[in-house]
């Protein structure tokens, strides 16, 4: 039987946002909860990060040398390490075996400040829940932010006169201020904020994320809701884009015994509502995947062959110093390894090409 894990508040795990980087490079090739281990190019799945948090967020780089945990066997998976690990199997290792420091962006650091306004927003009555009122958060969650991270203020360092920032923060503002024309949060009352999830799937798998929001319907029914603060993907790479939720559904339905209603996307950056309706057969189909995956990875650590796999993505990558595709070299690996065995399948690549 299925293990139950826990649900807590997302204290329980480091928050973080990766940046939009799929939707920059147009999403290109989707890999689609429905398929294989991977289709094509899997940045579609890559960009279920974008606008999300991540329970295990690469280490930053900040002015302090970051503190860095000795080496270790993946344990879990949660959808943005998943999508690292389809999108190009190095980068997964860089951020979870190596834990090589990533620079903060700007693009990240405002989801992740949009995310805590919008998220404290609801502790105010519902009356009083209005788009001036989460406007005035911001600042105060930027302070905040400087001071749980205190590595973000790099992002600024060259701006003295605080022209950049000002602009930054308007952006910040104006992505919140949108999000009353998609949703009317005084009409809401979200079960979970913020919510760690995990649950350990009957082959050994744990799998774990953070869920923006969860409504649940005076007839039970249940709603995960995700913030995205990029513009929502063209509709081939939609699919993509869903597996995200689909993963939270399955860790859900396996914690809870309910399949939930209703997934729902909310893409700040373009005014745009993505929702889809889960059965059970979806979410089988996504944990078969999840399994096919996570095999994958178990033989990648045992043989230390994580195998760079380019893409338009490349271009925003922290680790180009380190990448073979880019003359470098990547840190000896840290793990012990053993020889692959005759007729077991590179990890280079996650399918045809």
């Amino acid at each position: 039987m299925d293990t139950a894990g826990t649900a807590g508040g997302a204290g329980a795990a480091d928050a973080g946002e990766a940046a939009g980087a799929a939707d920059r490079a147009g999403a290109a090739g989707a890999a689609g909860a429905g398929g294989g281990p991977g289709t094509a190019d899997a940045a579609g799945t890559a960009g279920a990060s974008d606008g999300a948090r991540t329970a295990d967020a690469p280490a930053s780089a900040g002015t302090a040398a970051p503190v860095r945990r000795a080496a270790s066997a993946p344990e879990s998976l949660s959808p943005s390490r998943a999508g690292d690990f389809m999108q190009c199997p190095l980068l997964y290792r860089f951020r979870v075996i190596d834990r090589l420091p990533e620079k903060p962006s700007e693009a990240a650091t405002r989801g992740t400040l949009v995310h805590a306004v919008l998220e404290r927003l609801f502790d105010a009555p519902a009356v009083e829940r209005t788009a001036p009122r989460a406007k005035s958060l911001v600042p105060g969650q930027w302070d905040r932010l400087r001071e749980t991270k205190p590595e973000v203020v790099e992002l600024f360092a060259d701006d003295p006169a605080g022209e950049r920032l000002a602009r930054w923060l308007g952006e910040a503002e104006r992505l919140v201020e949108r999000w009353f024309t998609l949703e009317d949060p005084a009409r809401l009352e979200p079960a979970e904020r913020e919510l760690f999830v995990e649950t350990e799937l009957e082959s050994g798998l744990r799998l774990r994320g953070i869920i923006d929001r969860v409504d649940v319907a005076p007839t039970g029914e249940v709603r995960i809701v995700d913030y995205k603060t990029g513009k929502a993907p063209r509709p081939e790479y939609a699919e993509g884009a869903l597996f995200q939720m689909k993963f939270y559904a399955l860790v859900v339905w396996r914690l809870k015994r309910v399949v939930p209603r209703r997934l729902q996307l909310v893409y700040l950056g373009s005014g745009d509502v993505l929702t889809y309706d889960p059965v059970p057969a979806d979410l089988e189909r996504v944990e078969r995947k999840l399994l096919s995956l996570w095999e994958a990875i178990r033989r990648a650590t045992e043989t230390g062959d994580w195998r760079p796999r380019p893409t338009r993505l490349c271009g925003w990558c922290d680790h180009q110093a380190h990448c073979p595709e880019f003359g470098g070299t990547p840190p000896p690996y840290p793990l012990p390894v053993r020889a692959a065995e005759s007729g077991e399948v590179p990890q280079g690549r996650m399918g045809p090409d």
